[in-house]
């Protein structure tokens, strides 16, 4: 099985780890359209056109199956890319809907629902989490996280302020969905600021879902990866290197 993942940037990679760790695919071509990221302050239209044309780049590839790491995408342009395209092609927000209902049985959890304001603007968590017959969802854009990944601050003062600034006013929750890729590397951080609640990350999501739906299995030990960006290929490498531990081929 050969996978394609599209992501505005370097956040899907916390996707591509889940996918490593559980060995679901032969070969990965991951593209990141780092020369326009980020996706969550820009409108519907762009998203959609944008998306469009990183489709048309890994139509290049053969692939089996395209994952789209990026929410914004998710909530906006999935319908078209699947219009676009004969094979399958599986979103993250779907994915963490069905995730939640796997690891969080009581409908009356205080959920938290944390994006980008393209993600959260949507309703798309909201909408399919209540179809889910869960009752108390707070939804909240936190688009100062992505950019704090980007740059790789994933502690101390300036993440501890962002966080207050954001959450100061909301307790007592129950589980966080992470609705955008790059918030798995703030996933610790998180979690215990609201006291050790539980989280659901889309890598963890999407795993779930390829095997459920798409009866993927661990079957290979060695998946071979290839990256590929629309701005500074070396440093989305640098930044693979870094967060999946391995030194891999890059374009």
């Amino acid at each position: 099985m050969k996978a394609g993942v599209f992501d505005s940037g370097v956040g899907g990679l916390s996707v591509v780890k889940s996918l490593l760790e559980q060995k679901v695919f032969e070969e990965i071509i991951y593209y990141g359209d780092t020369a326009r990221v980020p996706y969550g302050s820009k409108d519907k239209n762009t998203i959609i056109s944008y998306s469009l044309e990183a489709l048309e780049f890994l139509k290049n590839f053969d692939l089996d199956i395209i994952i789209v790491a990026c929410n914004s995408v998710s909530a906006y342009a999935l319908d078209e890319l699947r219009n676009s395209i004969d094979i399958p092609v599986v979103g993250v927000i779907e994915s963490g809907a069905m995730a939640l209902e796997k690891n969080v049985s009581n409908k009356d959890s205080n959920i938290l629902v944390i994006g980008t304001k393209a993600t959260i603007d949507s309703k798309l968590y909201e909408t399919s989490l209540k179809d889910k017959k869960y009752k108390n969802i707070i939804s909240k854009a936190t688009p100062l996280l992505v950019p704090l990944v980007e740059e790789d601050i994933l502690s101390g003062a300036i993440l501890d302020e962002t966080l207050k600034h954001y959450f100061n006013d909301i307790s007592n929750i129950d589980c966080v969905i992470l609705g955008c890729t790059h918030f798995p590397l703030l996933q610790e951080q998180i979690s215990q600021y609201f006291n050790n609640c539980k989280t659901i990350h889309s890598g963890d999501a999407i795993v779930q879902i390829l095997k459920d739906k798409y009866k993927l299995t661990n079957s290979f030990d060695d998946t071979k990866i290839t990256f590929f960006a629309s701005s500074n290929p070396d440093g989305l490498k640098q930044v693979a290197s870094k967060w999946l531990n391995l030194k891999e081929e890059n374009e």
